[in-house]
């Protein structure tokens, strides 16, 4: 099971005797506001500076002065403090109702539901009011925060890493079909992409003007929920029998928590990790503190803390980047690099009990027959191959079964032979992949003993995105070989930061889940500031390389994927009895002989590589690596002797025909074949938690 440690509990309320020390910490964060607020009306791209706004203060300024604060830089300001108060405060009280500190606007994918409600209604051409915007990303927020708090019910002691798992899925889910819509839709959704990490750059006042008196209602509302939030924290009985309605407490706190949240995404767009940040900071300095507990002191210092976080994280990317860059890299980027570390420092305290942890193995079916077993062996090779056919056949431009009959003996002419050039690659390159992260999903589930691991938790995903896309960005003429070793040298880097923060005494599965998902979100806000600082108009290389694509690939390019699989996937079926073994428990491999910290370290090593070079090859494909190796025990049971080559079977399949849909439903235009794989894997995903609710 799987636990954060809390904080102390401590009395509802302040004794009178504490409130000096209350209004001062106030005084100094409403100080710290201010100081910040005066330093970012400083910043930008005219030559405005901290002197003419000190002579506009006493009237000896120019009037231009003026025209640059209220056309740029004080509705910025005034976004960034009203996004700010709004996701602080939603973020403290998710955290209360979920009882968890984990729990944000982000990790119960509050704003990914809210962004994508809004992007289906701008990529239908729907022009809306503000408010009613505001409705839109309510709606959208209330369907994915339910579908989150219902998927990680019945949790028990795991409920921790269970919420943030169901979190991620349903905000990757989310995300996909914004990709997916932002590809069909690119003009009715121009400018979207950077609105997605959060954008602050307003044509005026008027959003802020709008949207704030529901913040203030909501903020309100929350307030007087305050001292029955105290109670709850006493437990739901106590509470009950101290005259609280429990449900309805939580119903109306989770109200004004989307509400809030959604008057953020309406704003700015979907800032990320705020609401995660500010509370953590917000509750760190109470545990000091005991007067600011009482949640009606705590929401509006959490509040506080938001502002500080936006305007910092504002004023620090335009201070260290180059003023025009700034406009056009998303606040949430940076919001995010901070929050992302807070969710790892939060992680590494969770503890685990190996009760709950079940064994990834014993989700499986019964072992199946020698019989059986060949034909589903028989049938998925098949598959596999006519998968592979029907990718050659199928794109922009069909072909038949003779033009690659012709092709193979050289016979046909230059206007199908290009074309079969350009597309065996990408057809061998989804297939290689597909066997890669197949592999390595059912080696990472196996020794984490964990049935909802797939290979991204472990950072690699994150570390090999960014070699690869630091190296695409600064020396694109870079060869095949060159760009593998930098992205495997990331992905393994980022593995080893990953596995030494997860370690305290030994592995704990839980924790390092929680680590990765925490890495990886890192990571991958890395990699668009990377993308964005270096060529602010190319999103669409951002959109396609993070949605994971076989686009432009040429054979060269994929013989370190092949030379990976080649080296890698002996090693691991020379340790398919140990993966068995490892998949028990932590006890049965020591008795038996093996050498558990050093087999497993060897495994998860053999998993980190073969992510790596499949990333570097095709970019972000989530959810195959999870899918296959469950797909694969349902048919033929829970030894790794027989799981591996099914699941890799599987995971050629999924991708091959991901890549296909994706090379054909909208042709000439594409879908890349992440979208997909994240759309097919998605629900199943979701089903799986729903399964193991209980």
């Amino acid at each position: 099971m799987s636990t954060v440690t809390p904080a102390r509990p401590e009395a509802p309320a302040p004794h009178p005797p504490r409130l000096l020390p209350t209004a001062a910490v106030f005084t100094a964060a409403v100080g710290a506001l201010v100081v910040l607020s005066a330093l970012h009306l400083t910043q930008g791209t005219s030559s405005v500076d901290s002197v003419d706004v000190l002579k506009l203060m006493v009237g000896a300024a120019d009037p231009g002065v003026w025209n640059v604060l209220e056309g740029a830089r004080l509705p910025r300001l005034a976004a960034a403090m009203l996004v700010g108060l709004a996701l602080g405060a939603s973020g403290v009280l998710l955290q209360t109702v979920a009882r968890n500190p984990l729990a944000s606007p982000d990790t119960l994918a509050v704003n990914a539901g809210a962004y994508l409600a809004v992007t289906v209604v701008a990529a239908f051409g729907i022009s809306l009011p503000l408010l009613s915007g505001i409705g839109v990303a309510f709606a959208g927020a209330v369907a994915t925060a339910g579908l989150v708090l219902a998927l990680a019910a019945g949790g028990g002691g795991s409920a921790t890493t269970r919420l943030i798992l169901a979190g991620s899925a349903t905000a990757m889910a989310a995300n996909s079909l914004v990709s997916v819509l932002l590809i069909l839709f690119e003009e009715s959704t121009t400018g979207l992409f950077a609105w997605g990490s959060g954008s602050l750059s307003l044509a005026g006042f008027a959003p802020v003007v709008q949207a704030a008196p529901l913040v203030a209602l909501a903020v309100a509302g929350a307030l007087l929920l305050g001292p029955h939030l105290d109670l709850l924290r006493l437990g739901d009985d106590t509470a009950a029998s101290l005259g609280v309605h429990v449900r309805r407490t939580r119903t109306l706190a989770v109200v004004c928590s989307l509400m809030l949240a959604a008057c953020a995404v309406a704003v700015a767009g979907p800032i990320g990790f705020v609401g995660l940040a500010a509370p953590v900071i917000a509750r760190q300095i109470a545990q000091r503190l005991p007067g600011l507990h009482a949640h009606r002191v705590l929401i509006p210092f959490s509040a506080v803390c938001g502002a500080l976080v936006i305007v910092g994280a504002d004023l620090a990317l335009r201070a260290t980047v180059d003023a025009e860059k700034a406009i056009y890299i998303p606040v949430g980027v940076t919001t995010t690099l901070l929050g992302a570390g807070i969710m790892v420092w939060l992680a590494r305290s969770v503890r685990s009990a190996g009760s709950q942890d079940k064994p990834a193995i014993l989700h499986g079916a019964a072992n199946r027959g020698r019989t059986a077993y060949a034909l589903i062996v028989t049938g998925l090779a098949v598959g596999a191959a006519a998968a592979l056919v029907a990718g050659m056949l199928a794109g922009d431009t069909m072909l038949l079964g003779g033009d690659l009959l012709n092709w193979l003996a050289g016979k046909t002419g230059s206007t199908y032979t290009w074309i079969i050039d350009q597309r065996y690659p990408r057809v061998l390159a989804a297939v290689l992949a597909g066997a890669a992260l197949a592999c390595a999903g059912t080696v990472t589930q196996g020794v984490l003993r964990n049935p909802l691991a797939e290979p991204g938790l472990l950072g690699v995903t994150a570390g090999a995105g960014i070699g690869a896309v630091t190296l695409i960005t600064w020396a694109p003429n870079a060869g095949a070989w060159t760009l593998t070793g930098v992205a495997a040298a990331g992905g393994l880097a980022a593995f080893g930061i990953v596995y030494a923060l997860a370690w305290r005494g030994g592995l704990d599965t839980g924790r390092l889940v929680l680590i990765g998902i925490g890495v990886w979100s890192f990571g991958m806000a890395v990699i668009t500031l990377i993308i964005l600082a270096s060529d602010p108009w190319d999103t669409p290389k951002a959109m396609t390389w993070l949605s994971g694509t076989t686009y432009g690939r040429t054979a060269d390019r994929l013989i370190p994927l092949a030379a990976a699989l080649a080296v890698v996937l002996p090693l691991v079926l020379a340790h398919r009895k140990e993966i068995d073994l490892l998949a028990l428990d932590d006890d049965t491999p020591r008795v038996l002989g093996v050498r558990l910290e050093r087999t497993r370290l060897l495994l998860l090593g053999a998993a980190a590589v073969l992510t790596a070079a499949a990333v570097a090859v095709v970019g972000v494909i989530g959810f195959v690596g999870l899918v296959a190796p469950h797909l694969a025990r349902a048919l033929v049971g829970s030894r790794h002797t027989r799981v591996l080559p099914v699941s890799i079977f599987l995971g050629v399949l999924l991708v091959s025909i991901a890549d296909t849909l994706g090379r054909t439903v909208i042709a000439p235009a594409q879908i890349p074949a992440g979208l997909v794989c994240a759309l097919i894997g998605t629900p199943y995903f979701i089903w799986l938690l729903w399964r193991t609710r209980t």
